[in-house]
């Protein structure tokens, strides 16, 4: 009787042992695969970013900004006594 008690608690342990092993594993499976997903959105990501700082190193040049303003905004250069210069003092607003 005793020996018949042992068995089945041996079985039933074995038993939750196995379901407890195949658990985890379906679970690490499931998690791999979010992993994979999210590196693929990081690698898309990375990806996109690096076309607009392209983008933004193409349009923040010196010769675009320039051109921008003297064909589509109508601006000119400032004549010398157009310009105005203004110094601020250490403890002013500025400073």
């Amino acid at each position: 009787m005793i020996k018949n008690a042992a068995a089945c608690i041996l079985t039933i342990a074995i038993s939750l042992v196995l379901l407890t092993t195949v658990w985890q594993t379906s679970r690490y499976s499931r998690l791999e695969e979010t992993v994979q997903q999210l590196d693929r959105k990081q690698y898309a990501i990375i990806t996109v970013n690096k076309r607009l700082i392209s983008g933004i190193t193409v349009l923040s040049t010196p010769e675009r900004i320039e051109r921008v303003a003297l064909e589509d905004l109508k601006m000119r250069k400032a004549r010398p006594d157009e310009i105005m210069r203004i110094e601020l003092k250490k403890g002013d607003l500025g400073g």
